[in-house]
């Protein structure tokens, strides 16, 4: 009854402590927002920089990514008449990159004929080789075969159905800074040497087949006059 309660509010008091809240202020702090709590700058699960890429369809990119490298899909967003995607994520590995489709809304275009891609993507893993014949039977383009590179890297390149170029690499060794230098300049000087010996004019070979047919460059062109005769 009252006198119960007084009781025991005279004897929280007395002991310094407050009085038991009631039903209503247990509820109005059961609601109350948690303060202090941080909202990070960098989103879960990203990093400083996140590469994002403009496709003209990228719902086929994604099936193509998935395919080709084993990407899941973490998030998609359509516009809101389902026609387009407005902003996706993808994980690659430990990567995150993002894909959207070209709109009048964004400053960046998807790559098309005579507008290459302006960046190329760089993937390392455990097998390079792999990865390459992976993503050549999905459908990407082979541009250059799995090399032992300078820098210690064992890399190839594909360029994916969409213009996109990706250079696949796995390390194999590291080097010294000093190392790197030194075999830098020796790739330099061979790589000029090719370059000069590419540019001179082959030597004649006597054993070039001879034929009457009219160089190509000649084909529709009417056939020479038969030689006249000269009386002396």
């Amino acid at each position: 009854g009252k006198a119960g309660g007084k009781k025991e509010h005279d004897r929280g008091a007395k002991a310094g402590k407050p009085p038991k809240a009631g039903k209503k202020a247990k509820a109005d702090k059961k609601h109350k927002p948690r303060a202090g709590k941080k909202v990070s700058a960098v989103p879960r699960g990203l990093g400083t920089v996140t590469p994002a890429l403009v496709f003209k369809d990228s719902a086929a990119a994604i099936a193509f990514y998935q395919e080709a490298f084993g990407a899941k899909e973490r998030s998609r967003m359509m516009s809101p008449d389902g026609k387009s995607v407005w902003h996706a994520e993808l994980k690659i590995g430990d990567s995150v990159l993002y894909l959207n489709d070209e709109s009048p809304m964004g400053f960046e275009v998807a790559p098309r004929e005579g507008n290459r891609a302006t960046c190329g993507m760089q993937l390392y893993v455990k097998d390079c080789d792999a990865w390459l014949a992976r993503a050549v039977a999905a459908g990407a383009t082979l541009r250059m075969a799995a090399t032992d590179m300078f820098w210690g890297d064992r890399m190839g390149m594909v360029v994916d159905p969409f213009g996109v170029g990706w250079n696949i690499a796995t390390r194999i060794r590291d080097l010294t800074a000093r190392e790197m230098e030194r075999a830098g300049e020796e790739f330099a000087r061979n790589f000029a040497a090719q370059q000069a010996a590419s540019s001179e004019p082959a030597p004649p070979s006597d054993a070039a087949p001879q034929s009457s047919e009219p160089p190509a460059s000649l084909e529709g062109a009417p056939p020479p006059a038969e030689p006249v005769a000269v009386e002396e």
